[in-house]
């Protein structure tokens, strides 16, 4: 498997040479058609936009209508092209279109169960996320292997838990996605409008925030507006400059009146967006651009990185404002708060903690480690004795 920067700089010889860039988003749900539209949005000829999914025929009713709004805007200059008939639970199927398509880009916006939100039950009963992670792995594990065997170098980015999957997926030695989408790029512009207000900042992209956390800071913060005691790392600028403002009351503010449905999933789409579009941007107008994404390059928790173009090489490295050990060591105590002890040598490690909150709320015992080749057998125990039965 190729590095960041060996396919980044593969992407920037397509680029730069005038030739197609396809995009491939594997499940056609909120997110996927969302970031359809986002993309398609862009008005982009270059791109080549491919759907995967099961089926054909609802992914036509999706594509068409998103195709008609866009041509209303006057925003069609996409191709958009459906590959139906593919099972995410049949690597052979990955495989296949993979080698078909030859994509450039890939995102995992797929859920083992569409439609269901894990953590209405999780947060009620364990304020912890991390339970779920041996579901949220199952299908990126299948894609990876595929790309893996089709010999793939897309820049990968995955929708689900990346915080905790990607290094689990590291860890066993397989193919991994690059980045995750989501988390942190949820905090930041509840971040922004407060900071906007208290400021008068008329202009937000004015405001540079950089911040280190996990999943479960994301979810805390915008509920609850408080770190549960763990120091975070967080800049906020304006055009350069530290700002002198209390985090503790910027935490507060970001806990503003949110949807509960599946129009949430604007913002995980927004965040793939944010990563492919800062690439293709960062390459096309030789800048370098930050991003915040879960899980990159198979590190657990969050981190700001940076997609560097301003030299003949195209660079990704992660934000050197902070040492690699500060970050990693924030990560660490934030994904403890959601039930992840560690991830190593291709198991996750479940905290004490969440074991017996486990047993205390359902009556099932959850085993300490768990092997990515055993994550289907309990993903099927959590299903169940714990979602059937809480639905």
């Amino acid at each position: 498997m190729k590095t960041i920067n060996e396919k980044l700089n593969l992407l920037k010889k397509k680029l730069d040479g005038g030739e197609k860039i396809t995009i491939a988003i594997f499940g056609l749900g909120s997110v996927g058609c969302y970031l359809l539209d986002y993309l398609v949005s862009l008005a982009d000829p270059q791109l080549r936009l491919v759907v995967v999914g099961r089926n054909a025929e609802k992914m036509q009713q999706d594509v068409n209508i998103i195709k008609t709004a866009a041509t209303i805007r006057r925003q069609m200059r996409s191709e958009i092209v459906i590959e139906g008939g593919r099972d995410f639970k049949d690597v052979n199927s990955i495989e296949t279109v993979l080698r078909k398509i030859q994509p450039d880009f890939i995102v995992n916006s797929s859920r083992l169960y569409a439609g269901l939100k894990y953590g209405t039950i999780s947060w009620s009963n364990l304020r912890a996320y991390g339970i779920w992670s041996p579901m949220s792995v199952l299908l990126g594990k299948n894609i990876m292997e595929a790309y893996g065997k089709a010999g793939c170098n897309a820049i990968s980015i995955n929708t689900s838990y990346s915080d905790a999957v990607i290094p689990w997926l590291k860890s066993a030695g397989m193919p991994y996605f690059d980045f995750g989408s989501g988390n942190l790029n949820h905090l930041i512009p509840r971040m922004k409008f407060f900071v906007a207000e208290k400021f008068g900042i008329d202009n937000l992209n004015d405001i540079d925030i950089t911040l280190v956390a996990s999943h479960f800071h994301d979810v805390v913060i915008s509920k609850e507006g408080h770190t549960e005691n763990v120091k975070l790392l967080l800049s906020i600028k304006c055009q350069g400059k530290e700002l002198d403002i209390n985090h503790d009351d910027v935490y507060k503010a970001c806990g503003i009146p949110m949807p509960t449905d599946q129009k949430r999933n604007m913002m995980n789409a927004s965040s793939n967006f944010d990563i492919i579009y800062s690439i293709l941007n960062a390459i096309r107008e030789k800048k370098a651009i930050k991003i915040h994404t879960p899980g990159v390059d198979g590190h657990i928790g969050g981190y700001p990185y940076i997609i560097d173009a301003t030299q003949v090489e195209v660079k990704g490295y992660f934000y050197p404002g902070y040492t690699m050990e500060e970050m990693e060591q924030v990560n660490k105590k934030s994904i403890y708060c959601d039930g992840i002890e560690n991830v190593e040598d291709g198991c996750l490690i479940y905290t004490d903690e969440l074991i017996q909150k486990v047993k205390e709320r359902f009556n099932v015992g959850l085993p300490k480690r768990v092997k990515l080749s055993e994550a289907d057998k309990v993903a099927s125990k959590l299903t169940i004795q714990i979602i059937q039965p809480n639905l």
